[in-house]
């Protein structure tokens, strides 16, 4: 008898408003009836709470599901969605971790709507094995960064890894430092968003600082002042959404080239620019394994050091 199947993956964002139980069946090919059983069953949860079959849905909002399997399916198998990835640099790899250095166009995991590549399907085809704690598509994936922004992931390879990064993220605890290339001049040069995110009232693809919104808090400071633009270190308290792009947007300094919160279009296109000016630069935690504290670091890829080289040389 096929086992049931843990899915786990975002709500996408045309399904905000529904009810979980409708949500459900778009999304698994359900019946409303069953949907409505998975949820009576506990078997539902959303950002990590249960969820009751009539609860309105977040688009974006973290789910988790036990489905059953259609019949005569057999489970879902990473080594399915294996495909490489042009430009995906392996930082680190040791028994419990790899750590790689994502390029821009890249999805963490596999999701509704997503075709193009993904973290775990490049790393299944280079033949890693990582944990399988968690949803299928998403095997040892403790945390994301969005397909338009590159630099560094660590996925766990073996079980306890999974637990101990996730509870790590969780705690925030670990060190995520990102560079930014932001519009103007931020007043002070270095200092602290402290915000809620949620859900923008106008554009469900977006996300803004609202009254009801999560947590979100973004330390910044300034590593150089241009003529233009000023580039910023950035160290996350907490990992919402956009919150980079949201915070800075807020700040009146969006990120150059990210049209979607208010960067100037000229200046994108000066710069070659065809995403924001963003970068997953550093990572640091303790090692599940030893304790030890790691720490790695990467390099601007080449649209944005090639976009820093021109407001460099203007200045």
């Amino acid at each position: 008898m096929t086992s049931s199947q843990s899915r786990s993956l975002p709500i996408p964002d045309g399904l905000h408003g529904e009810r979980v139980d409708a949500a459900l069946a778009r999304m698994f090919g359900l019946s409303r009836t069953k949907a409505a059983e998975l949820a009576e069953q506990g078997l539902v949860a959303i950002d990590f709470k249960p969820a009751g079959k009539s609860d309105k849905v977040r688009g974006g909002a973290w789910l988790e599901v036990e489905l059953p399997p259609p019949p005569g399916a057999e489970t879902f198998d990473v080594a399915a969605i294996a495909e490489p990835v042009p430009g995906m640099r392996i930082v680190h790899d040791d028994d419990d971790i790899v750590v790689v250095d994502k390029p821009v166009g890249v999805a963490a995991h596999p999701s509704p709507g997503w075709l193009g590549p993904t973290v775990v399907g490049g790393l299944a085809a280079a033949g890693y094995r990582i944990s399988t704690s968690g949803a299928a598509e998403r095997q040892g994936v403790v945390h994301r960064l969005d397909v338009g922004t590159s630099g560094l992931m660590v996925v766990a390879k073996s079980e306890h890894a999974y637990s101990v990064l996730k509870d790590a993220f969780r705690e925030r605890t670990v060190d995520k430092t990102y560079n930014a290339l932001v519009q103007g001049y931020p007043d002070p040069m270095s200092g602290t968003v402290d915000a809620p995110i949620g859900r923008h009232p106008k554009a469900d693809y977006k996300w803004a600082v609202t009254a009801d919104g999560k947590d979100s808090v973004t330390h910044y400071d300034t590593i150089e002042a241009y003529r233009r633009a000023t580039l910023l270190d950035i160290k996350l308290e907490t990992g919402r959404t956009h919150q980079i792009r949201v915070h800075m947007s807020a700040l009146h300094h969006p990120c150059v080239g990210d049209l979607t919160y208010g960067a100037d279009p000229k200046l994108a296109q000066q710069l070659g620019l065809t995403r924001q000016w963003l970068h997953a630069a550093r990572l640091a935690f303790a090692h599940p394994a030893t304790g030890d504290r790691v720490e790695f670091t990467s390099s601007y890829p080449e649209d944005l050091q090639h976009a820093l080289d021109l407001i460099a040389a203007e200045s």
